[in-house]
């Protein structure tokens, strides 16, 4: 049902160009709009806490898509180059994997992490908003919210290449490396080694960008036209491919 569905359709709405490779590979024609999914910058705190330890953050549902075993293996290797850092990681999957996670956090001898369960609201943010550096070293998404989430706090990023985030480098809030441990234990280690100013200019390009290309109201401008371009025709804007 849902081929005939996509095989009629006048234009395909993909949230980024991995969506819409996979649109092509499956075989669909129509016009792809590239819109990604919105986010809602929140109001920043007055202030920073001083803290005696800088947090890396890793925030997303527990699965072994996500790399979170990757990301202990890396952590064991920096450890102890940067005793001044601590390892978050927040969320819930199956229990198993949790568990698979924890014995391997247990086996590689590992200091300072801290699996804090799943975060809602207010709490989630307040997360975002502590953390130095965020970081998804996922196999594969084809958005990857968190990723927006973080940036829209003001948080750097490092995120895989199995996620579309390419524009972190383009906008210079982050970091978007090889899905392997040697790749992500050296990325890290540089961001690990950057000074707060730097880290916190970072994430300020980064809210800016989220402000300009994912608020809710540049979003809905493209929607908007999207649908125009449907009902009533004209010259494709760059974010429709009909290729």
């Amino acid at each position: 049902i849902q081929r005939r569905v996509l095989e009629r359709a006048d234009l395909i709405h993909a949230t980024s160009e991995i969506e819409y490779g996979e649109i092509r590979a499956l075989g669909f024609k129509a016009p792809v709009a590239i819109i990604p999914n919105g986010i809602d910058l929140p109001d920043l705190p007055v202030g920073r806490p001083t803290v005696s330890q800088r947090t890396l953050l890793f925030l997303s549902r527990i699965h072994p898509k996500k790399g979170g075993d990757r990301l202990l293996h890396a952590w064991q290797q920096l450890q102890h180059v940067h005793p001044d850092w601590r390892l978050r990681m927040v969320g819930r999957g199956e229990p198993s994997h949790e568990q698979e996670l924890r014995k391997l956090a247990q086996s590689l001898q590992l200091e300072r992490v801290d699996f804090s369960g799943p975060l809602y609201g207010a709490e989630k943010s307040k997360a975002y908003f502590e953390a130095d550096v965020f970081v998804l070293p996922t196999h594969s998404e084809n958005f990857g919210m968190v990723v927006a989430e973080a940036l829209a706090h003001g948080c750097p990023v490092v995120v895989s290449k199995g996620a579309p985030w390419a524009g972190v480098q383009e906008e210079r809030c982050g970091w978007w490396v090889e899905r392997d441990i040697d790749a992500l234990t050296e990325t890290l280690g540089s961001a690990l080694s950057e000074t707060p100013r730097t880290l916190s200019a970072m994430g300020a390009r980064g809210r800016t960008w989220m402000q300009r290309d994912y608020s809710w109201y540049s979003i809905a401008q493209r929607m908007t036209a999207a649908y125009q371009l449907v009902t009533e025709g004209g010259i494709l804007p760059p974010w429709v491919l009909a290729d």
